[in-house]
């Protein structure tokens, strides 16, 4: 079965889509995400869709699922990459992406996931030295 990679790093998860996603691709990684949310305490997700040229309503209410379960599990969501016909698209159809912040690329995502969630790095290490208690 077919899975999108999520890669940890440090309190961030990062996903970047590569393929167009069918359905069921879509689906598992929503649930992934949000598992993996749930296991490694990630205080951020940065979803690079850069190589989607198009994305339905579908892959639209993904994305907002992903950014509100993320929200309720104390995480941020930052969507970057988006194209201009991705975002002309999701307007159109009139999706709100709640519980999603937008970056234009992966640096600047980053930037934001810094400034929403802190030093994401020094949040880990005082967990590090709570859990040698």
């Amino acid at each position: 079965m077919d899975r999108i990679p999520i890669l940890r790093m440090g309190r961030l998860l990062l996903v970047t889509i590569q393929i167009d996603l069918y359905d069921r691709l879509a689906t598992n990684l929503e649930t992934d995400l949000v598992q993996m949310v749930n296991k490694t305490e990630a205080k951020g997700v940065l979803i690079d869709i850069s190589a989607l040229s198009i994305v339905d309503s579908f892959m639209g209410r993904i994305l907002g699922n992903i950014g509100s379960m993320s929200k309720i599990m104390d995480a941020e969501t930052v969507v970057v990459g988006m194209q201009p016909a991705v975002a002309i698209t999701l307007i159109e159809l009139g999706l709100e992406l709640k519980g999603v912040h937008t970056a234009l690329n992966v640096e600047k995502g980053m930037e934001l996931l810094k400034e929403k969630i802190g030093n994401y790095d020094e949040d880990l290490t005082e967990d590090d030295e709570n859990n040698t208690e």
